[in-house]
C-alpha cells in the first residue's frame, strides 16, 4: 500500500456544501496522479485516495 504526504494538501470543499454541516466531501489538489477524498466534517479522519483517471470517469458518470 502506498502512502501519500497530505499534511500540506490544499483541500477544497464540494460546491454542494450547504455551510450548515451538511453531508459533503473535500478533495485535495496537488497530489500527482491521484485525488485524495475525505469527509469535510471529519478533517482528521480517513482519506480515500482515488486514481486521477478513475475520478474523472466517476465524475463523468454522475
Amino acid at each position: 500500500m502506498r502512502e501519500y504526504e497530505l499534511n500540506h494538501a490544499r483541500w477544497r470543499k464540494s460546491s454542494f456544501s450547504d455551510g450548515n454541516g451538511g453531508d459533503c466531501v473535500e478533495v485535495a489538489d496537488g497530489v500527482p496522479g491521484v485525488l485524495p477524498v475525505r469527509d469535510s466534517k471529519v478533517a482528521g479522519g480517513p482519506v480515500i485516495v482515488v486514481g486521477s483517471a478513475a475520478w474523472a470517469a466517476f465524475v463523468r458518470a454522475v
